[in-house]
């Protein structure tokens, strides 16, 4: 009786094309020699890189299905081989060419994985040296944020498409997946969200991140920098030089009344203590209000106030 080669593949009779090539995947890179330094490995590689030779070939598969393994090799006369391998076959043996057309590249161990299903990270300097898979470069995207989603904090949920590898681990299709993201209080522009390995995935390669970068849309009222919030007023020259009393509405809705008695001068801003962002580390610690002033000047004026200003502004 000649070998059974669905035995060799641990499969049956009536595995399909996709049972063949899961079971070769499965047992090429439990029996390859340089993960496998036990005796008869290389036995077996060879073993099973022959059988996967036979059985992933339908012309092959259907000799040897009909006349078994002797047929196969001795060659079945024409007229009863229906269109099947009327020739005798020989293996070539060699294991490694089975191993890398099967895997498409020199190094196929960038999706090596032990029996138990664990990957494993060894340097197969045989083959060419490329024995560890690379990642694919992250992938950045922006995400737009209110300033009142980075003072208060919320979450933001974020449908994905991505490549997904099939269970036979060589198709692969397209599947959405939701990312959440818990914001919180007192983020900052330009702040970094990273999710591991949710690129696309491929049968050579770790899939990459995706990281999503805060970015702050346009506020009506207020500017960050740091941890500090800035507002701008627009006064008259008469308010920079009298005083007068300034109401703020706070991104919480709070109305500040703010009193401005010093002179306003071109370089001068009003500090509100504790009335800004809350920092990240500790969100019930806030930065400042920082108010800074716009002076809008009178576009003429008559003599006689001119004169007044001159009198006024006499030391």
């Amino acid at each position: 009786m000649g070998r059974d080669y669905y035995a060799t593949l641990e499969v049956n009779r009536n595995a399909t094309d996709g049972d063949i090539k899961k079971s070769y995947r499965r047992l090429a890179l439990k029996y390859h020699p340089l993960a496998n330094g036990l005796p008869g490995a290389s036995e077996k590689f060879s073993e099973l890189a022959e059988a996967y030779d036979v059985l992933s070939d339908p012309r092959k598969k259907a000799t040897y299905d009909k006349f078994g393994e002797e047929g196969l090799k001795g060659g079945i006369p024409s007229d009863s081989a229906g269109g099947a391998w009327s020739s005798g076959y020989v293996y070539h043996g060699n294991p490694e060419k089975i191993f890398r057309q099967f895997f498409g590249g020199d190094n196929p161990f960038a999706d090596f994985y032990t029996a138990d299903g664990n990957e494993v990270d060894i340097n197969f300097g045989g083959l060419r040296g490329r024995g560890v898979k690379k990642q694919d470069p992250p992938i950045e995207r922006d995400l737009h944020l209110a300033l009142e989603d980075l003072f208060y904090g919320c979450t933001k949920k974020i449908k994905i498409s991505r490549r997904v590898m099939n269970e036979d681990g060589h198709t692969s299709s397209i599947k959405d997946k939701i990312l959440t993201i818990t914001v919180k209080p007192g983020w900052k522009e330009g702040t970094r969200i990273t999710f591991p390995k949710e690129g696309d995935q491929g049968p050579n390669s770790i899939p990459a991140d995706i990281v999503f970068i805060v970015r702050q849309k346009p506020h009506p009222r207020f500017t960050c920098q740091n941890n500090d919030l800035i507002y701008t007023a627009q006064i008259s020259l008469e308010m920079a030089l009298t005083g007068f009393s300034l109401e703020v509405e706070t991104l919480d809705g709070r109305l500040l009344n703010i009193p401005v008695n010093d002179i306003v001068h071109p370089l001068y801003s009003k500090v509100v203590t504790g009335e800004g962002m809350p920092l990240s580390s500790n969100p019930s610690t806030k930065g400042n209000l920082i108010i800074q002033f716009t002076t809008h000047f009178p576009e003429k004026l008559t003599a006689e106030k001119k004169q007044l200003l001159k009198q006024a502004l006499t030391l």
